[in-house]
């Protein structure tokens, strides 16, 4: 896989409940959206833009000479909103690959996005996903960790079963926090959307139950770290420390 097929996007719109403004949340005297593109660009694995329904966004992006595409206010969710902006930006389909990077994960790991691509080696893997072994005791029981269920099929690679914001699986043994970073085959992306939402997903609050409901694949790479996911001033405030020190 070449960074000529692969289309990395970064979704990002301003309507969050408990960080109102997020993608432009100051960091270290940029917005929040502009590191989070600077760590897509640095990850080298494809053309990078930022998807977004907000002027304001749009012109943070371009003032550090990021690519943006203006993409619909009406989206559920941030997948949606990534194909379309992958049609828009891509119309001939000559990327095969669609990156869905979200656009509050300011301390992602280029590594970790490289790694989100290598399960899709596999021709029966229609999406791939990333996810670190949970370290602190506190995530295990954390609705807001998101945790997967599946079994091993190579080094530092497995394959979903399940996703749940409860502590799965049950029992001795590790557990997996997801990060929120999806490689589609660009077939994958366009079936997913339309299928219709379910009822285990609105259940869950996680979209891609939907994909596991319609017989999808995915599969997830381990990765080393768990970025720092932004929803909240604490989370904001911790991810300005790290990148302090980094």
């Amino acid at each position: 896989m070449t960074p000529a097929s692969v289309l990395v996007i970064v979704p990002a719109r301003l309507g969050a409940t408990r960080l109102p403004g997020k993608p432009l949340a100051d960091i270290h005297g940029e917005p929040m959206i502009v590191h989070v593109w600077r760590r897509a660009v640095a990850a080298g694995i494809g053309r990078v833009a930022v998807a977004t329904d907000s002027p304001e966004i749009a012109d943070a992006v371009r003032q550090v000479g990021g690519e943006w595409v203006m993409t619909s206010p009406d989206h559920a969710n941030g997948s949606s909103r990534v194909e379309e902006a992958a049609r828009l930006l891509d119309p001939d389909a000559k990327c095969g690959v669609v990156v869905n990077l979200q656009g509050d994960l300011p301390t992602v790991e280029p590594r970790a996005l490289a790694a989100c691509l290598d399960p899709l080696a596999d021709p029966a893997v229609d999406i791939a996903t990333i996810a670190a072994t949970i370290a602190r005791p506190g995530e295990r029981e954390d609705e807001n960790v998101v945790k997967i269920a599946g079994f091993e099929v190579g080094e530092r690679r497995m394959r979903a079963l399940y996703f749940s914001r409860a502590p799965i699986p049950f029992g001795p043994g590790p557990l997996f926090h997801h990060i929120g970073v999806y490689a589609y085959r660009r077939a994958a992306l366009a079936r997913y959307v339309a299928l219709p939402p379910t009822a285990l997903e609105a259940r869950e609050r996680l979209e891609q139950l939907r994909a596991l409901q319609a017989g999808m694949r995915i599969d997830v790479a381990i990765v080393d770290a768990v970025p720092i996911g932004v929803d909240t001033p604490a989370d904001l405030e911790r991810a300005r420390a790290a990148l302090a020190r980094s």
